[in-house]
C-alpha cells in the first residue's frame, strides 16, 4: 500500500497528525483502521529500560499529545473525533478507540496550520521579553481549570534555571542508561531524520558534534572523556548553560492536582500540545526541558535509575534545585517544562516515518 497521496479523510488526518512530537522522536503509536469513521491507535512505551521513561509518563504524554493533535486535524474536515482509551484492560501500553463524527457545525482550528511547522529549536534564542499579549496567549490556550503556566522571567530566574539544566546534563552524561538511549536516538551527520533526533539539531558547534560523534561509538570513550578532558563541560556550556540563560523565558506547566494516573499524563500532553502550538502561531520558538521533572520522580518514588551512585546524589541534588526554584508543590504538579522565546526557525529538525509504517495491518 502507498500513501503518498492520502485515500481517505482518516488517512489524511492521520497523515497529518502524525507530525505530533514525542521523546527523542520515538512516535510511540500505531494505528489500525477498522472502517471510514473508526480506526485504533496502539500506543507504545518507549520500553521499561529507558532511562527516560520507565514509569511510561513520557509516551502517556506523547499519546496525549498525538490524540489532540488528531482532534486539530479532524476539524479540517468538519469533523468530531473522540478517543476512548479501554480502561477495563488497564493494560500498559494503553489502546484507544477512535471515532470520527461529520459535523458541518465544526469548522476548521487556526492551530491546524501550526502542525506540520511546530519544531525543537535547541540553539540560543533572543533574550527580549515576552509581550503582554504573547503571554496571555500561550497561557489562554491551556484549559486555566486544569493546568497553569508558572513562568520564570527575568536575567536572574533564567540564569538559575539554566544552572538547573546545567547540573541535571550532568546527570544524563555521566550514567550508561542514558548513554544507551542517546546512542539510539541520535542520527549523525544528517539534517533530518525520520524516526531519530539528526546531529546538526542537537545545538552544538561542528567541532564538538564530530567529538561526541567519535565519543559515542563507545561507553569506554564516553568514559575516559569524563575522567580525563572534563568531557561533559563543553556539551553542557554549549546544550544547557548558554541556552538557558539564552531565551526569554522559562515556564512550567502545572496540573492544578498531582497527576497520579497514566490518563493523567495523557490528558497533560494534549495542554502541551495546544500551549506548544500557540507559540508556534506566535512565531516564536520552544525547547522542552523535561528531564529535571522525570529525574525528581524517580528521586521522590525511589525509583532505581541507573547503577551510578553519583548519578542518583545528583539526581537528589538536583531536585533539591527544583524544589527552590519552583517551590515543592509546583514540583510535585508539574507535568512540562521549557524555554520559549523569539529566534531563528531550527533548520535542523525531526521529520516523521511515513504513514504507511504507521499503519497496522
Amino acid at each position: 500500500m502507498s500513501l503518498n497521496k492520502p485515500e481517505t479523510t482518516i488517512h489524511k488526518i492521520l497523515d497529518l497528525a502524525r507530525w505530533a512530537p514525542s521523546g527523542d522522536n520515538t512516535q510511540p503509536w500505531r494505528f489500525e483502521i477498522i472502517d471510514d469513521h473508526n480506526f485504533i491507535i496502539h500506543g507504545r512505551y518507549i520500553g521499561e529500560n529507558c532511562v527516560y521513561d520507565l514509569e511510561g509518563d513520557a509516551s502517556e504524554i506523547a499519546l496525549g499529545i498525538l490524540i489532540e493533535t488528531l482532534t486539530l486535524a479532524a476539524t479540517q474536515y468538519n469533523c468530531r473525533l473522540r478517543a476512548d482509551r479501554r480502561e477495563e484492560i488497564r493494560q500498559k501500553p494503553p489502546i484507544f478507540d477512535v471515532q470520527l463524527e461529520p459535523d458541518q457545525t465544526i469548522k476548521p482550528d487556526p492551530l491546524v496550520d501550526c502542525i506540520e511547522k511546530r519544531s525543537v529549536q535547541r540553539r540560543p534564542l533572543k533574550t527580549r521579553p515576552l509581550s503582554s499579549a504573547e503571554k496571555e496567549a500561550v497561557s489562554n490556550s491551556i484549559d486555566t481549570k486544569k493546568y497553569r503556566i508558572l513562568w520564570l522571567e527575568g536575567f536572574n530566574n533564567r540564569l538559575r534555571t539554566a544552572f538547573l539544566m546545567f547540573n541535571n546534563a550532568n546527570i544524563r552524561l555521566t550514567i550508561p542508561e542514558a548513554y544507551e538511549e542517546h546512542k539510539k536516538v541520535i542520527e549523525w551527520r544528517a539534517q533530518y531524520s525520520k524516526d531519530r533526533i539528526p546531529d546538526q539539531a542537537l545545538g552544538t558547534d561542528p567541532v564538538l558534534t564530530r567529538t561526541m560523534e567519535w565519543a559515542m561509538k563507545s561507553w569506554g570513550r564516553i568514559n575516559a572523556l569524563n575522567h580525563y578532558a572534563a568531557g561533559t563541560w563543553l556539551p553542557r556550556i554549549e546544550m544547557d548553560l548558554i541556552p538557558g540563560i539564552a531565551c526569554a523565558a522559562h515556564f512550567v506547566i502545572i496540573a492544578n492536582e498531582t497527576p497520579q494516573q497514566p490518563g493523567d499524563y495523557t490528558q497533560a500532553g494534549r495542554a502541551i500540545q495546544r500551549f506548544w502550538l500557540t507559540v508556534t502561531q506566535l512565531d516564536l520558538q520552544l525547547q522542552p526541558e523535561t528531564t529535571p521533572l522525570i529525574f525528581r520522580k524517580y528521586v521522590t518514588h525511589d525509583i532505581p535509575f541507573t547503577c551510578v551512585a553519583k548519578g542518583r546524589e545528583r539526581a537528589r541534588a538536583c531536585s533539591r534545585q527544583l524544589e527552590q526554584l519552583i517551590g515543592k508543590q509546583n514540583a510535585n504538579q508539574a507535568v512540562f517544562m521549557g524555554r520559549i522565546g523569539a529566534g531563528k526557525k531550527a533548520e535542523a529538525r525531526s521529520k516523521r516515518e511515513r504513514l504507511e509504517n504507521l499503519i497496522s495491518t
